[in-house]
C-alpha cells in the first residue's frame, strides 16, 4: 500500500544528547532530552538515531593494540596500504571481500558487511570516537537495538513511534555520503506504489520508494559531523507501522546484483 503524500513535514534535532559511553542507556537519554527541550511526542513522530551513539552505548569498540592482523588481512593491507590491523577487523565484520585498491588517503576496501551492506571498510569507523587507535564497529544488530529503543520511547509515549538507526554510506557512480537506514523499527522500509496510478492515472509497475532510507537522508541536514545532535525528530509524515520492519529488507540478494 503506497502512503500518502504530505506537503509539509518538519525536523528537529533534540539538543542535549550528552557523550555516550558503553552501558548508556541510549533510550532514557532520548526521552530526557525530549523533555529538556520542552517537547512531546506526537502521533506519527520517526526518531532517527545516528549509528554512532548506539554502537557507543552498545560497547561496539575495537582497540588496534588488541588486534593480530592474519595473512589475509596483512596480504589485502599490502596491495591497499591499509594499517594491517584495520584490514583485520574489516575481515571480522564481513562476509566477502569486493574490492582492493591503492586509493588515498589510506586505500579502498570495499566489503559485504555480515549483515550484508556492500561499503567501504565493512563501515568500521574512526571519526568521533574519542581516542586515538579506536574503531567503532556498526551494532552487532541495529534492528534489535532500533526495536529496543522504540520499546522504551513507546512506552513513554503511551503510542508507537518510529526508530530508524542510520548510517553514511557512499554511493556507486556518485560523489558523497548520505545518511542510509541500517537499523528499523516500526518504519516501513519499502513502500510499494506497484498497481497505484501515477498523477495522469498511468498504471505504476515497478515504483518502490525507500520510505525509511529518504527520511534517513534528509535527517543527514541535522546531523552534522561536529554538530553533538545525532538524534532527529521527524514529524507529519504520513505512514502505517509495520511490526515486521527491518532494514535487512532493502538488502538486493546477491544473484539480482547485475554489478558485482
Amino acid at each position: 500500500m503506497k502512503q500518502a503524500t504530505p506537503t509539509a513535514m518538519r525536523m528537529f534535532a533534540l539538543p542535549g544528547i550528552p557523550e555516550v559511553h558503553a552501558g548508556d542507556d541510549l533510550a532514557a537519554l532520548i526521552v530526557d532530552a525530549m523533555q529538556a527541550g520542552g517537547e512531546r511526542w506526537q502521533a506519527g513522530d520517526i526518531v532517527v538515531i545516528a549509528q554512532k551513539v548506539v554502537s557507543k552505548a552498545e560497547g561496539r569498540t575495537r582497540h588496534l593494540r588488541d588486534i593480530e592482523a592474519g595473512p589475509k588481512a596483512r596480504e589485502i593491507a599490502a596491495a591497499s596500504g591499509k594499517d594491517a590491523r584495520k584490514v583485520q577487523a574489516i575481515l571480522d565484520e564481513s562476509s566477502d571481500v569486493i574490492r582492493v585498491a591503492a586509493f588515498a588517503p589510506d586505500g579502498l576496501v570495499i566489503t559485504r558487511h555480515r549483515d550484508g551492506w556492500v561499503c567501504a571498510n565493512a563501515a568500521i569507523d574512526e571519526s568521533n570516537v574519542g581516542a586515538d587507535g579506536v574503531l567503532l564497529l556498526l551494532p552487532e544488530n541495529a534492528d534489535a537495538s532500533a526495536r529496543r529503543i522504540a520499546e522504551v520511547l513507546r512506552r513513554d509515549a503511551g503510542f508507537t513511534l518510529g526508530v530508524i538507526i542510520t548510517d553514511t554510506f557512499g554511493r556507486p557512480w556518485r560523489r558523497g555520503l548520505v545518511n542510509i537506514a541500517i537499523g528499523v523499527a516500526n518504519v516501513p522500509t519499502v513502500v510499494s506504489w506497484v498497481g497505484q496510478a501515477d498523477a495522469y492515472g498511468r498504471s505504476l509497475r515497478i515504483s518502490e520508494p525507500a520510505f525509511a532510507d529518504e527520511i534517513s537522508a534528509a535527517t543527514g541536514l541535522l546531523m552534522g559531523k561536529d554538530s553533538g545532535t545525532p538524534v532527529v525528530v521527524v514529524r507529519g509524515l504520513a505512514w502505517e507501522a509495520d511490526a515486521l520492519a527491518n532494514a535487512k529488507q532493502f538488502v538486493r540478494p546477491v544473484k539480482e546484483d547485475l554489478f558485482l
